[in-house]
Formats: structure tokens, C-alpha cells, sequence
């Protein structure tokens, strides 16, 4: 973790505030002041917030040792025409919905075109959301998807085999499709390319007329929607890579 994040994440202080403080030689990381911000820390560093007094370092001061405040994940039921960004623009941020301390240090993991709606996780906790995104992984996310024309039963052939995209040099993973009725299926895949359903159903000649994600791993909806909650453990852990550090 950068260390002005560290800081910030250990204290009441904003980015900026935090950068100033490290700027001005009030942060130590394993008994050595540090004035990069951007120093990678690790939670078995001994860090040190010292303030002094008129910002004087000759003058009295006061020692804070950092201890990280807890990761938090979260699972949000995104509504339609809402964004998944942290400030408002053409459409509402999804954290007008998010009532919770420190919003800001907080981030989506995989996002969702306005439009669409579903299930969204949220973290300040960077290596485990990078576990979900990374292509090696393949975690699996689950839509149903509603289409403008029935589905072809050679579209789920090709779906399996992998789709070329308009612009995309490589063919899309393997993608498993479900039919639920002649317009309407559950799409499975493992990669998160840039809008990738809605493309994948234009190249075979159809459009997504509605997109709702359902499943994300092993964690499902089960929330109404505008409403989050926080995951549990084992939902927690089971995206989580054993053999990595942490933070």
C-alpha cells in the first residue's frame, strides 16, 4: 500500500493532508523519515505519524503509531441509471445509496455500464479486489440478459468456442449461456472487457435490450435493490489468493 494511503487509512487525515504531513518529514517508516508519498508499506512496518508543535520540529510533538483501520467489503444492488464511480455525473453515483464512514476510501470492483443493473462489490482492500479483476484468475460473473431477437442455438455453440470482437485481436474466453426463454438467458464469463456482453450478442447480429449481473464467484444477489450490505467472511475468503500478501 502507498504510504500517504496508509496514513489516511490509519488517521483522520485526507489525501492531500496526508501527503502534506509526509512532504514535511512528520512520517517514519522502520525508525527512517520517508518523504515519498508513493512508498510501498506493508502492515509488518513500524510507521509513525509525529506532529509538532507550529510545525516546528524543534518544537513539542506527538507520536502516533499507524495501525490500519479494518478492510471493508461491501455488496451493493445497483439500481439502473446510476454510476459506478464514487461522484455523481450524468447520472447519480452509486454512494448516494451507501450510507458508511470514509466513502472515499472506498472503490468498485468490476463496473457496470449505467444502464445496467445488479450486483456491484465494493472494497478499500486493493490486492483482494485486484484477486477479482486480474484476467488470470477468470472469476466468473453470472447476467441475465434480455435480448431484442430469440436466441440461436448456434449463438451458444460459438459463445463456447469464443467470439471476435469488433476492434479485439484475441477471441473471447469460452462463455457459457443458460436459456431461460427464447429472449432471455444467464450468460457466464471470466473476462471483463469493455462492455463485453453488449458486444458479444452485436457480433452475432442480436442487442442486449436489459443487463442485470447476478453472480460474481460464488456470491449471488440476495439483496432488494438500492440496498447493500457488508459480504461475509467466507464470501470474503473465497476470492482470496493464499499464497499472496495481503496488502
Amino acid at each position: 500500500m502507498r504510504l500517504d494511503k496508509f496514513v489516511c487509512k490509519s488517521t483522520v487525515l485526507s489525501r492531500s493532508q496526508a501527503r502534506a504531513a509526509i512532504a514535511a518529514g512528520e512520517v517514519s517508516v522502520n525508525n527512517e523519515r520517508v518523504y515519498d508519498e508513493s512508498k510501498q508499506v506493508h502492515e509488518n512496518n513500524h510507521v509513525v505519524l509525529t506532529r509538532y508543535a507550529n510545525g516546528q520540529m524543534n518544537g513539542a510533538q506527538k507520536e502516533q503509531v499507524l495501525v490500519t483501520r479494518p478492510f471493508r467489503y461491501l455488496l451493493f444492488h445497483k439500481p439502473s441509471n446510476t454510476l459506478s464511480s464514487n461522484v455523481d455525473g450524468d447520472h447519480p453515483s452509486i454512494f448516494n445509496h451507501i450510507d458508511i464512514d470514509n466513502p472515499d476510501e472506498l472503490h468498485i470492483v468490476g463496473r457496470l455500464d449505467a444502464d445496467t443493473t445488479g450486483l456491484v462489490l465494493i472494497t478499500d482492500d486493493g490486492r483482494w479486489s485486484f484477486d477479482i479483476i486480474r484476467p488470470q484468475k477468470q472469476c466468473a460473473k453470472t447476467y441475465r440478459v434480455s435480448l431484442r431477437d430469440p436466441i440461436k442455438t448456434e449463438v451458444i455453440e460459438r459463445f463456447l468456442q469464443g467470439i471476435q470482437l469488433q476492434g479485439e485481436s484475441s477471441l473471447t474466453l469460452s462463455a457459457f449461456v443458460s436459456v431461460v426463454n427464447d429472449k432471455e438467458v444467464l450468460l457466464t464469463i471470466t473476462e471483463g472487457r469493455y462492455h463485453q456482453v453488449k458486444r458479444m450478442f452485436a457480433a452475432v447480429g442480436n442487442r442486449v435490450q436489459a443487463l442485470h449481473r447476478e453472480q460474481i464467484g460464488s456470491v449471488t444477489l440476495d439483496i432488494p435493490v438500492g440496498e447493500w450490505r457488508y459480504l461475509t467472511t467466507d464470501e470474503i475468503a473465497s476470492f482470496q489468493s493464499s499464497n499472496e500478501e495481503r496488502l
